[in-house]
């Protein structure tokens, strides 16, 4: 399970560290592509083998079926860390999640995501007054659970 929040900078040649922890986890074969909310998803292999697995499995006459395998598929780039455990990701990634420099790696289960960090933090802060809110909703029904 990836959980965690650091905090890293993207240098001028489009390098992000990616904390050793999580490198640890992802393992060595992993897949970066677009993510919803702004952000970047970052998958080891197996995750990115089991999600793949259930893309194929929407019909692809559905426009949404198709809508979503173009936005997600499209920019997936399989990766691998450098000797200092960099990751190098693409322009057009770079571009899409608006990083400029300061990024926010965070773990979130199955996946990493690394946002722009000014991002991450305005998501964090317009959702504060509403969190307890949502994990009532979400969570109505289970048991022990908070």
């Amino acid at each position: 399970m990836l959980i965690g929040e650091y905090h890293h900078n993207l240098d001028e040649k489009g390098r992000l560290i990616i904390p050793s922890k999580f490198r640890e986890d992802i393992g060595k074969e992993f897949v970066v592509t677009r993510g919803l909310d702004g952000c970047l998803f970052v998958y080891g292999i197996r995750e990115w083998e089991n999600i793949i697995s259930k893309l194929k499995n929407i019909p692809f006459t559905k426009k949404d079926a198709r809508t979503f395998n173009r936005f997600f598929l499209s920019s997936a780039t399989a990766l691998e860390f450098d000797k200092q455990g960099r990751i190098n990701l693409p322009s057009s990634l770079i571009c899409y999640a608006g990083i400029k420099k300061e990024c926010t790696i965070i773990g979130v289960n199955d996946r990493l995501e690394i946002w722009a960090t000014d991002k991450f933090d305005s998501l964090i802060n317009d959702n504060m007054d509403a969190i307890s809110d949502v994990a009532e909703n979400l969570f109505e029904g289970f048991d022990n659970i908070a």
